[in-house]
Parts: C-alpha cells; structure tokens; sequence
C-alpha cells in the first residue's frame, strides 16, 4: 500500500484532524490542508508572525481516490473554477462577474468523487493573480507563468472521511517565528517579484488570451488556444 508524509502548519499541535471542523470558503472547499513540504509546513505554522507546530502524518492513499490538478491533465482554469466557487472574489466589473460564472460551469471538477486533492496554494499574491485574470487585467499566459514560476507551494487537501480515516499521527515539530515568519514573507515578496520582472516586462498581447476573450468565443477546455498558451 503506498504511504505519503504529509506536513501541516498549524499553533497547535493536531493529533487527530477533524473532517467536520473545515472552513468551507479555502481554496478546495472544507478540508484538511497539508504539504509534503518540510520546509514549507514550518514557514505556514508561522504564518502569523507567532511560534507554532509541524504537524507530520502519514497518508494510506492506496484506495483513495487522488485529484492532482498538477499532473499534466489538467490546466488553471479548472484550478480557477475551484478557486471561484470556493473562496471570495472582489468581482469589481461586469466582465468579473460573468467570468466567474462561465468558468465556473465550464471548467469546475466535481470534488464529490475524490478524496484527496494536489494543487496550487492560493497565498496573497496567488490569490491577487487569480482575481487580476478574472477582472480582465492579466492574461491567460501571465496567469500560468506567474503561478509557475513563484513557487509559493503545492498543497495535499484530504476532502472526504475516508481519507481522514487513512491518515496516522506521527508527531509534531516545533516551529520559530523568527526563522520562519522572515521566510514565509520574503517567499510570497518573490513571488511578486519574479511576476514583475520575468513577466510583466517581457508580455506580449500577440495571440494572448485574457478572460474576455474566453468569455466572447465560448472557448472550452478542448480549444486549441487555450492548450497552446497552458503549454508554453
């Protein structure tokens, strides 16, 4: 049976994760969010600028049912369709609305059938990318590149009973704040650095889609376009 080890950054030591007690408007929906990440676990238990705990499990996923949005299958709008019906977006424009809408209907995976999901952490300055696209102001293109190249984090979300029921305490790791705090802010400023200088400067409308042009062709997740530009 295969076992992955999973890490969560937390202020408190978690021995037994409760599949009830999620919040439901995180980037999955309700869930229990975890890294395979030593390094990235500790930097999110310090999060708030204040001591914490690296919770460590291993996951018994041999029967579980795996959705990795990373694994070639997939691209970022199925990853921004999630992302839309989960958390809150500041829809400041017509355009916004209606691209959260349609992206929504064509793009949104049906997490019922799964358990656990792999995919991107949607930190601040993910997050701003994300609703920049939507509003129109970023292209398709920027949007993927940005999200490659900040290497803010991938996450392992458990979203069913099942796989809570298939994860084993094995114990927890301290984390300081004034170690990890400076690293948790100086990976996001990065992330918001490389955006401006390897993107930004060097964009180009040329054959670019933004989110309206999605919107005025009905383009779907099979459009050659839309697979050219996730390929680059």
């Amino acid at each position: 049976m295969s076992t992955t080890q999973l890490f969560h950054g937390s202020d408190h030591i978690i021995e037994k994760p409760d599949f009830h007690l999620g919040r439901r408007n995180n980037d999955y929906g309700r869930g229990f969010y975890c890294t395979r990440e030593l390094q990235m676990a500790m930097e999110w238990a310090c999060k708030q600028n204040t001591d914490g705990f690296v919770n460590k499990y291993a996951l018994e996923q041999g029967t579980l049912k795996v959705l990795n949005l990373l694994d070639g299958d997939y691209n970022i709008l199925h990853w921004m369709a999630l992302l839309l019906k989960n958390r809150t977006f500041r829809l400041s424009n017509e355009i916004a609305v209606d691209a959260r809408d349609y992206i929504i209907d064509n793009f949104l995976i049906d997490l019922k059938y799964y358990d656990v999901v792999v995919g991107y952490r949607a930190d601040d300055s993910y997050f701003s990318f994300a609703e920049s696209f939507v509003q129109n102001g970023l292209s398709l293109r920027s949007l993927n590149q940005a999200l490659r190249l900040g290497k803010l984090g991938e996450q392992t979300v458990l979203i069913s009973e099942k796989a809570f029921s298939s994860l084993s305490f094995e114990g927890a790791e301290s984390a300081d704040k004034t170690i990890y705090y400076p690293r948790f802010i100086t990976r996001d400023f990065r992330a918001r650095e490389t955006y401006t200088k390897e993107i930004r400067k060097s964009r180009s409308y040329k054959d670019d889609i933004f989110v309206l042009d999605i919107l005025r062709e009905e383009m779907k997740n099979n459009d050659p376009r839309i697979q050219r530009i996730i390929s680059e």
